[in-house]
């Protein structure tokens, strides 16, 4: 019953152009021959990246100590991630990026800023200083609770100069979410913001601080900036104005010399319980991880503008906004707001004035522009883009292709990656100059990276064909624990099969050996005694031309043990009625099979999503059941979405 059946068919393939793989940092004879020594020795795979890409204070002795399910890699090295993110651009052959854009930053108002290596290093010291002034040593814990704001990515490599653990909190939680990521972590320090800007008004953030902090006594002090203006409480003896506090710190603060394996930052996920899981990361792997695969699979070069539009409270805007991109002495760039403000068309208006070169976003985002309609992408000049890629879940083939087209102009390759919060940066991936792509595989593992797919018994699958998707082998970017709960690590990630990470994700291989990720096992659906992934049928559901998006969930059924139920969003100008139900439960048959053919379709305007955009299934689920909402909700985006579905019903 492991076996997760593919009935979705994908024949298109699109080849690297010959002029972008001719000049891309790793071309096909570099992939060839990496990926033969990662085949063979991961560990000297790995070894070797982290000579080629980061800057050592002592060379590691031992490349990795494994233990399963606990691994030290670099063993006995010492480094600084702000050292690497910023000093050695600053140095030597590098040193005339001191005055290269490193973060263009704008605000959702339309205010901007440009920090230059030079500058941002000035600021990251002088930040530091602060939190050693206000008693934050090396092991303190820092949590940081902030709007996408330059202040942010200040803070994040101000604590990694002096060895403090961050952990960054999104600026949407609410305080109870807040106070028990504080707590867990045992924060010494906070660092927020008076607001910050969303969907044109600000949001205040200050007294969500205020109200948690009643409940976690362990922190000491909490440093404010002053983005919005607006009136906050300041407590004496505890909260200092950010402007304030760096008006007269030093700026000068050398690295600390860290131990590869010293804690890097803290990042919380949400779970089935409502106790959220504290993912630690460390700092030699982690780093050579996220500074390998951006500069391979983004193809980052010295005149590129690279824009990730994740927040930095999400695992994406931790690797692939700040740490791979400014340890490859890259331009990264910020956006505070949401992209629908003032008008549809914000993003593509942002990537025309800054000349965003490589673009990385959410599936979900992209199904949001194909429904405002291709008008608002086609009213701006997007010849600067060359590369696009997708993060956050499968991006379903129709999707794909309007990316491709619209955006792209079927010029660029788009990089569709497959990772996780848990394994610290992206580890299934097309590699643009080398690999060819299919509309919605996230291709192949990259090297050093030992992917497979099995059945439940543990034995590979024969492609093709579909299963549990693992880790075989460590990976310098891997999760180092869970947070104060090392047998919830345990019993989470590494109990399935032995000395094997299960990801959580089912995948199907196909006869080339590529992946295509179906998404979390608990959405495969048991139809009729077929075990079918929720994505394939989503994906033939978006490529009906009247829908902009759907999600499809199982419930019980006592004919077929399983009934599809459809939640779907058509687009804008679409009447929305009971023949587009029969209409879409038609071409469902057609595309995939009537035994994924849906029991039930409810339309709305909106469905549940986290606030990074990834769909949350599991209250579709209990919604579909009739069930009452259960487990850890903290990270929705919007509560009264699911109001509203529960009020619609199937006509």
């Amino acid at each position: 019953m492991a076996d997760i059946e593919s009935l979705l068919k994908e024949k298109r393939v699109f080849k690297p152009s010959p002029a972008f793989a001719r000049a891309a940092n790793w071309n096909k004879k570099t992939v060839s021959e990496l990926r033969r020594l990662g085949d063979k020795s991961p560990e000297r795979f790995w070894a070797r990246m982290a000579k080629e890409n980061v800057s050592w204070f002592t060379a590691p002795k031992k490349t990795l100590q494994w233990k399963p399910p606990f691994a030290k890699w670099f063993v006995g090295g010492k480094l600084n991630v702000s050292y690497n993110c910023l000093d050695r651009h600053l140095e030597g052959e590098n040193a005339w990026r001191r005055n290269k854009a490193a973060i263009i930053w704008e605000g959702e108002p339309g205010d901007t800023r440009v920090l230059t290596y030079g500058e941002l290093h000035r600021e990251v010291c002088r930040f530091a200083n602060v939190l050693k002034d206000h008693g934050v040593r090396k092991g303190d814990r820092v949590a940081l609770y902030m709007p996408m704001i330059p202040e942010l990515a200040i803070a994040v490599l101000a604590c990694t100069r002096i060895g403090a653990p961050h952990s960054v909190v999104f600026g949407g939680f609410a305080a109870e979410a807040l106070r028990d990521r504080i707590n867990d972590a045992g924060a010494k320090l906070v660092v927020t913001a008076d607001g910050g800007y969303r969907k044109g008004a600000p949001l205040p953030l200050k007294p969500a601080v205020d109200q948690a902090l009643q409940g976690a006594p362990g922190v000491e002090k909490v440093v404010v900036v002053r983005r919005t203006g607006g009136e906050v409480t300041m407590k004496a003896d505890r909260d200092v104005w950010w402007h304030e506090v760096m008006e007269h710190a030093s700026a000068s603060c050398p690295p600390a010399k860290l131990d590869a394996e010293h804690p890097l930052f803290i990042l919380y996920t949400s779970g089935t319980t409502g106790k959220p899981k504290g993912i630690l990361h460390t700092t030699g792997g982690y780093l050579t991880h996220v500074t390998t695969t951006a500069k391979a699979i983004f193809d980052l070069k010295d005149e590129d503008t690279y824009w990730c539009t994740a927040d930095i409270g999400w695992i994406t805007g931790h690797s692939y906004v700040i740490y791979g991109i400014l340890s490859n002495g890259a331009t990264s760039l910020m956006y505070e707001g949401t992209p629908g403000h003032p008008g549809p068309d914000r993003w593509w208006d942002i990537i025309e004035r800054w000349g965003v070169t490589v673009f990385y976003t959410a599936p979900t985002a992209i199904r949001t522009f194909i429904r405002q309609g291709d008008e608002h992408p086609k009213s701006h000049d997007l010849s600067s883009l060359r590369l696009l890629g997708t993060v956050g879940e499968p991006i379903n083939p129709e999707a794909w292709i309007w990316y491709n087209k619209v955006i792209g102009g079927r010029r660029c390759p788009i990089v569709d990656t497959w990772w996780q919060t848990e394994t610290g940066g992206i580890m299934i991936t097309p590699l643009p100059g080398a690999v060819d792509t299919k509309p919605g595989s996230a291709t192949l593992p990259f090297p050093g990276v030992h992917a497979d797919v099995l059945d439940e018994d543990g034995d590979p699958v024969k492609p093709p064909a579909g299963g549990f998707l693992v880790i075989r082998k460590p990976w310098p970017g891997m999760l180092r624990g869970i947070w104060g709960d090392p047998k919830r690590f345990k019993e989470q990630y590494w109990s399935k099969y032995p000395k094997t990470y299960f990801a959580g994700d089912g995948a199907h291989r196909d006869k080339q050996g590529y992946f295509w990720v179906m998404g979390r096992v608990d959405d495969v659906m048991n139809i009729s005694g077929h075990r079918i992934g929720t994505m394939e049928v989503e994906s033939a559901l978006v490529s009906h031309s009247d829908v902009a998006e759907a999600a499809v969930v199982g419930r019980p059924d006592e004919i077929t043990g399983t009934a599809v139920v459809a939640f779907v969003t058509p687009i804008a100008s679409v009447q929305a009625d009971g023949e587009l139900k029969g209409a879409l439960r038609s071409h469902v048959a057609r595309q995939i099979g009537a035994i994924a053919r849906p029991a039930e379709i409810r339309f709305t305007e909106a469905l549940p999503k986290t606030r990074s955009g990834k769909i949350m299934r599991r209250l579709l689920r209990d919604i579909a059941s009739g069930k009452e909402t259960a487990g850890d909700t903290s990270t929705l985006e919007d509560y009264t979405v699911l109001a509203r579905l529960r009020e619609s019903e199937e006509e």
